[in-house]
């Protein structure tokens, strides 16, 4: 009935899309198992793709040649770039979805992929012969074959939805769990452990009094994730802003000895950055309001999302509260928040490809690493589909380095130091992030597809291609071209700089904190002439390799200083035990996480500067 796959991809939320794509792209032959196909790349949480540092990995994706940035541009009802009045390294890009047209895109696009087949059943086992993943088992015992499995099995493994005092099994609202693959898993010698995540409640848009709310309107003129042509987006929908108060604060309270992340009944630990309205008004008791993000779901939806009220109270009490929000005094609800409690696998259980240290061709990716976010998921979905393809295709493996991209502090963080919470990426998290902003994804990453034969690179890396000789001319021009003050004072008059007594290049005016390109040429014609032709974001590339040249070659020297420690292998079969020098803490980690370099064993958690210190002289370094 199935062929032999080169992949069999389980679960079809971003992490699976992502995964399958990749490798389809690299010219495997997928299949994309679901327990429902109405439910492909599902916005199960909040309607939104981006944010700090979601954004930049969203367009990272989108340079390796994925989808998630090209769906988004597709579908997304406002766009903003965050985080504008800092520096570039900071800014981030973020869209409001349309979650109804989001799922079907994405679904589009998949099934005119022609590499990619589909299995509408849960999938509640593995294949495994002689330690290598072979294929997967269905709930009717189907047994289909691959060279590969990648699980992106999300909330799903063993979920239990809470509500107040009330809890049932399933992976998603009105969904059933995934059972039996923790327990196979676990049988193989995997550690598994609980985690947690919430959702708010969704509301009915009729209701609300959007008068008494801040209006948040999107950027204009509006910008894109996706490097590709894709449409402009038009007509933004505004979202709105309101605020918790004491009142709904004292009625929230009342649920709370009903709240299972209150009276222990949910062992799992939930997102430190994501917390429950109940967990806001608990840590931070001090605070008399908290700011709600109210979220349109889609263009032709009244449904609304509110940002910041994610709950597991008795659902009573969730309405009650809602009530007492301004501007949300009549509101309806379409159904309660809840948590959700499900099953991961600790992260320092993979090696950096994502393939298991225990089963070779066995992928993770996703909320299974214990990581949350669509964005997080979908790298990781796009790593282990690579993986999997080079796998298949007798390949070296893909690993991204921390200085490459964010994709590759993601994934070095979970491997080398594992999570006990879900794991949420933050720019701060990033130690070369002024290399690793969001307009320079593709200058990054396309190669790295290009050289992989990714479909769809070839186009992608002529713009490349295009965009670098663009920012070259642009600087070169700022190099040689002078101004003289009587052209210049008076503009620089007016943005609070001070005058030039002579003639003086371009790129020292440029240099000013207080002046920028498009404000130049503004002021000066034969600049506007000159720049002309360009695309903006060519423009915007000279700008920040001109201003910021000396922090990005202080990155740049970092990169290289700490690359040499990249650069000193070690042997899987390397005996850390009988190091003694080493401390009892080092050996038993770097005897379990194995690590293929000096420069990862100096990211383990517990592994001190000595300790590296005495492998680099154990080996003659």
């Amino acid at each position: 009935m199935f062929p032999t796959y080169d992949v069999i991809v389980v679960g079809a939320g971003h992490a699976g899309c992502e995964a399958a794509v990749a490798a389809a792209n690299l010219g495997c032959k997928v299949l994309l198992a679901t327990m429902n196909m109405q439910t492909i790349a599902q916005m199960s949480c909040n309607p939104a793709m981006g944010g700090v540092a979601k954004g930049q990995i969203v367009r990272e994706v989108d340079a390796l040649c994925g989808y998630s940035g090209i769906v988004t541009d597709h579908t997304m009802v406002q766009f903003r770039m965050l985080n504008k009045s800092k520096g570039p390294a900071m800014w981030s890009p973020r869209a409001q979805s349309d979650r109804m047209q989001f799922a079907l895109k994405w679904r589009q696009m998949l099934e005119a992929h022609p590499n990619i087949d589909f299995w509408q059943e849960m999938v509640n086992g593995l294949i495994v012969k002689d330690g290598r993943a072979c294929g997967v088992r269905t709930g009717m015992g189907l047994d289909i074959s691959a060279k590969t499995v990648v699980l992106t099995n999300g909330t799903f493994l063993n979920g239990i939805i809470h509500i107040g005092e009330k809890q049932f099994g399933g992976g998603r609202a009105g969904e059933s769990a995934a059972r039996g693959i923790t327990e196979q898993l676990v049988a193989l010698g995997f550690e598994a452990g609980r985690m947690k995540t919430g959702t708010p409640p969704r509301i009915d848009g009729r209701t609300l009094d959007y008068s008494k709310m801040e209006v948040q309107p999107g950027d204009d003129p509006t910008g894109k994730f996706s490097y590709t042509d894709t449409p402009p987006l038009t007509d933004q929908l505004p979202c709105h802003i309101t605020y918790t108060n004491q009142k709904v604060h004292d009625i929230l309270r009342t649920g709370f000895d009903q709240s299972p992340m209150f009276n222990g009944r949910i062992q799992g630990v939930g997102p430190r950055y994501c917390p429950s309205i109940e967990d806001k008004i608990d840590r931070f008791s001090d605070k008399s309001s908290h700011q709600l993000f109210i979220e349109p779901e889609g263009r032709n939806t009244c449904e609304i999302y509110i940002n910041g009220f994610s709950s597991s109270l008795p659902e009573d009490v969730q309405y009650k509260a809602l009530r007492a929000i301004p501007g949300l005094e009549n509101v309806k609800m379409f159904r309660p928040g809840y948590a959700i409690e499900y099953d991961y696998f600790p992260p320092t259980q993979l090696q950096l490809t994502l393939e298991t240290n225990l089963v070779k061709n066995l992928f993770f990716a996703g909320q299974i690493n214990g990581t949350t976010g669509y964005e997080e998921a979908a790298c990781q979905g796009m790593m282990a589909g690579i993986n999997a393809a080079l796998s298949v295709r007798e390949e070296a493996p893909l690993v991204l380095k921390r200085s490459e991209a964010y994709i590759g502090v993601l994934i070095d963080d979970l491997v080398n130091k594992g999570t006990q919470e879900p794991y949420r990426m933050f720019t701060s998290r990033a130690e070369y992030r002024i290399l690793l902003r969001q307009d320079n994804a593709d200058l990054r990453l396309t190669p790295i597809a290009h050289r992989l034969g990714m479909q769809g690179a070839d186009a992608r890396m002529d713009r490349v291609r295009t965009k670098q000789q663009a920012a070259g001319a642009i600087e070169t021009f700022f190099r040689n071209a002078s101004v003289v003050p009587d052209d210049v004072n008076a503009y620089l008059a007016s943005v609070d700089s001070a005058p030039i007594a002579q003639k003086v290049k371009l790129y020292n005016i440029l240099l000013r904190p207080q002046v920028n390109i498009a404000s130049l040429a503004a002021a000066l014609p034969e600049l506007q002439r000159f720049l002309q032709p360009f695309e903006t974001e060519f423009v915007e590339l000279a700008e920040i390799n001109i201003k910021y040249e000396g922090y990005i070659r202080k990155e740049e020297e970092m990169v290289q200083k700490m690359s040499r420690l990249e650069d000193v292998h070690l042997h899987e079969d390397f005996n850390y035990r009988a190091l003694t020098a080493l401390s009892a803490e080092a050996r038993d980690k770097l005897a379990r996480h194995k690590p293929r370099t000096i420069g990862q064993a100096s990211r383990i958690s517990g592994i001190s500067p000595a300790d590296v210190s005495v492998l680099l002289i154990h080996l003659g370094r």
